[in-house]
């Protein structure tokens, strides 16, 4: 999991895990944990001596939400003010080509495929040509991209969650107290 360095009001540093951030603002000295909702951790001081077992909690709470909740999802929900379709997030179309050495004209659906870690993959699927295209046929390989790119981005949620926990885990082990020999 990311960390950075935090330095505080007092002059103490501290590594803190990404989803947490410092809060010091006139009475207020605290941990902000923003996870699947946001809590404060106070310091319950003034001076910031109370920063180390607040960061303690915080984290430990980032854990269990890690743990429990699935990860934020990055993915676009709406389309783009400036789409001129009304075709869901992801899916452009029809478009329209010729392709060297053919007679007639075919049209297609574009669909992009959301993957986590790496960079999208694009898939087409055939409506049909222009002598074989119809509203039916259009409706048809709309409802397969549509379940193309909801099952795209459900494997892109889990692999996410995934990849997320784990570094909860590695983070956890790290905060673990090392017993000596």
């Amino acid at each position: 999991m990311k960390t950075r360095d935090v330095v505080i009001f007092s002059g103490k540093r501290f590594k803190v895990p990404q989803g947490i951030q410092r809060i010091d603002h006139r009475a207020t000295h605290g941990w902000q944990l923003r996870y699947g909702g946001t809590k404060l951790f106070s310091d319950g001081t003034t001076d910031g001596s109370g920063a180390a077992a607040s960061l303690k909690a915080a984290t430990e709470e980032l854990l269990k939400r890690i743990a429990k909740l699935p990860a934020p999802s990055r993915l676009q929900r709406k389309p783009s003010e400036n789409k001129t379709t009304d075709l869901p997030v992801g899916i452009s179309g029809p478009i329209v080509r010729q392709r060297p050495g053919a007679k007639v004209r075919e049209c297609n659906l574009s669909v992009s495929l959301p993957r986590y870690g790496m960079v999208p993959r694009r898939s087409t699927i055939y409506i049909g040509n222009e002598n074989t295209y119809t509203v039916q046929r259009f409706e048809d390989a709309l409802a397969r991209a549509i379940k193309l790119r909801e099952d795209a981005e459900a494997t892109y949620r889990r692999d996410a969650t995934r990849a997320k926990r784990a570094d909860a885990q590695r983070l956890a082990e790290k905060q673990r107290p090392r017993r000596s020999a």
